[in-house]
Formats: structure tokens, C-alpha cells, sequence
């Protein structure tokens, strides 16, 4: 089991376990009170759609997963948690959801080994391989489930990040990006985006960086910042 402050996790029936890629995105992406509809793609343990309940306490949330222990075991942890009321696992391929109303924001952390050796456990290579959804397949579905006025906030390594924005033209733009390094002096290990239709946003995007450590286990104040609301050690 994983704690975090308001909400524990459960993940033994899950391939992709709690990770610093969740946490940094379910903790970054910008949720407002326009955001009322929230969906979760590929939710895994659930723990993106529940730092998104916490954070959101007038938002319904639907965390979507092509595998049945993942939606079973996400729905097991939304039942345990203060949200239940509000947030709701579903088992399902995002490429045929649909929806009658249009969500506000869709967060992702997808998957985006795209050619790199295959782990031999299947659920594993779904969870983090391109093999069943592509960054073509993510775009559509966004293009297809949000409102005009809706976002999607994900968490890529750079360069799928790099691809992944190729992929939206016409369709979205970049309004915000955060690139993410392990230390002041490492490479630029993830990007963090948050896109939006061409109709609701004309301005330049807004791109920073965030550092998680300054050295081996000591947090920087921005990661201390940004994760305080939710790990226990903050």
C-alpha cells in the first residue's frame, strides 16, 4: 500500500506501480473551477483521479483503463477514499469511450515507450508501450471528449512529448510545458504539457523547469512545493 495524506493506494493488481510521473502530473496540471469534468486516461492504480478529487471538491471524475484489475483495482481505492461520491472507475478502450457531455480537462499519463525492448510481462508492455495506444489514438480521443473550451495535461519523456505536440496541430497548442530534471546537472528526464484548442488560446506558452533533488535524496523546494499536499514525507 502506498499513503499519501488523505487517500491510500492499493496497487498489487496493477503492472505500473505509484511513481514520481503520476504524482508530478496529478499535482501540476492547472485545475480551476471551470473544471467540473475531469477525465483520467489510463488510470491505472487511480491515483491521478484521486489527487484530482482532492484538489477539485466540485468536480466529478472518470478514470477510464483498458485493463479490468487496473479498473477494479482504481475503483477499489476510490470506494476507500473521502471521494467515492464523486469519482468512478470505468474498464474501457479510450479509443471507443464515449460520453454524452464533454469533459473540462483529461489528464494522462500514457504510455510512451514507442520502440524501445519490450518487457516480457504483457500487462506491463501495455501499461508503458505504445503498443495498444498511440499518441495519434490519445489526440483523437482528447479532439472527440473535451468541450471547446477544455485541456489536456500530460506527462511524456521530451522527445514523445516533442512528437506527441506534432501530432495536434490544428487541433491543439501548447499552453503550458514544464520539463522535468532529477538534479540541477541531469538531462531533462520528462515534459509536462498542457494543451488546449487554437480558438481559446493565442498567447505564448509558458515553459519552466523543475528540478526534483538538489542532491541524492534531498528534495529541491519546488518538488516540496509542488507534492506537499499529498506525500507524507513533505
Amino acid at each position: 500500500m502506498f499513503r499519501f495524506k488523505q487517500f491510500a493506494i492499493e496497487q498489487q493488481r496493477c503492472a505500473m506501480k505509484v511513481g514520481t510521473d503520476g504524482v508530478l502530473l496529478g499535482a501540476w496540471c492547472d485545475l480551476d473551477k471551470a473544471d467540473r469534468r475531469i477525465l483520467d486516461i489510463g488510470t491505472g492504480t487511480g491515483v491521478i483521479a484521486l489527487m484530482a478529487a482532492q484538489r477539485c471538491p466540485w468536480a466529478q471524475v472518470t478514470a477510464v483503463d483498458i485493463d479490468d484489475d487496473c479498473a477494479s483495482q482504481a475503483q477499489a481505492n476510490i470506494d476507500a477514499s473521502p471521494w467515492s461520491d464523486r469519482v468512478a472507475a470505468v474498464c474501457g478502450d479510450i479509443r471507443s469511450f464515449e460520453s454524452d457531455v464533454p469533459f473540462d480537462h483529461i489528464i494522462s499519463n500514457p504510455p510512451y515507450f514507442t520502440s524501445s525492448l519490450l518487457p516480457p510481462d504483457r500487462a506491463r508492455s501495455v501499461a508503458r508501450h505504445c503498443t495498444e495506444l498511440s499518441f495519434a489514438e490519445i489526440v483523437a480521443a482528447a479532439d472527440r471528449l473535451l468541450s471547446d473550451s477544455g485541456r489536456m495535461s500530460l506527462i511524456l519523456p521530451r522527445d514523445a512529448a516533442d512528437e506527441l505536440v506534432g501530432l495536434c496541430r490544428g487541433r491543439f497548442v501548447v499552453r503550458r510545458r514544464c520539463d522535468v530534471r532529477t538534479t540541477p546537472v541531469s538531462t531533462i528526464k520528462r515534459s509536462m504539457l498542457e494543451l488546449g484548442r487554437p480558438s481559446h488560446w493565442n498567447e505564448p506558452y509558458r515553459c519552466r523547469e523543475l528540478v526534483i533533488q538538489s542532491a541524492h535524496e534531498v528534495f529541491t523546494d519546488d518538488y516540496k512545493r509542488l507534492t506537499r499536499d499529498f506525500y507524507l514525507k513533505f
